[in-house]
């Protein structure tokens, strides 16, 4: 007796059972980002939130671009922005009264605006279905022959600078926070 993935009509059931865990998880690493008081936790969360993103775009089986999301967004953008945080000088820590008096007002305009994307999306799209990715490019290439093509003379500069970038971050860190 075999088991199937796909339900009567197609559908990838583990696929969209990994979307929706995957999908959870981001939401809830995003609520933390904007719920905690600490920065640099928010900052790790936000790294939750864009590695959520690499793993949908694994699971589109698009994954080149999973790997320029861990690369440029997790990699670059998440050091630039923990070598700003630590350079500020900034309480790292829970402190209070930073938010804006006038915080709660967002949270009934979010609520619109997401009603709002809501019924346009569910307006335009409707009970339309997505068609299955074309996994070959123009010359019968697979996707991942392209991302090895593209990425591979680059991959050892790529690690060296993260190296580079560490040390000057650590350097960096300990001038800040010297007294």
């Amino acid at each position: 007796m075999s088991v199937s993935l796909l339900a009567a009509d197609g559908v990838n059931v583990a696929q969209n059972v990994g979307f929706g865990i995957i999908a959870f998880g981001m939401i809830f690493a995003a609520l933390c980002v904007v719920t905690t008081k600490n920065v640099v936790h928010a900052a790790l969360w936000l790294v939750i939130v864009l590695g959520g993103v690499a793993a949908q775009y694994v699971l589109a089986a698009a994954e080149f671009v999973a790997v320029s999301q861990v690369m440029v967004y997790i990699g670059a953008v998440m050091v630039l922005f923990l070598f700003g945080i630590m350079l500020t000088r900034a309480q790292i820590g829970k402190e209070s009264g930073l938010n804006n008096k006038g915080w709660a007002i967002g949270i009934p305009i979010a609520l619109v605006l997401f009603g709002l994307l809501a019924y346009v999306v569910l307006d335009t799209y409707g009970d339309a279905t997505i068609a299955e990715p074309q996994l070959t490019g123009a010359n019968n290439e697979s996707t991942v022959d392209i991302a090895d093509r593209v990425l591979s003379p680059y991959l050892a500069p790529f690690f060296g600078m993260t190296f580079v970038l560490l040390a000057a971050a650590i350097g960096a860190i300990v001038l800040a926070r010297k007294d």
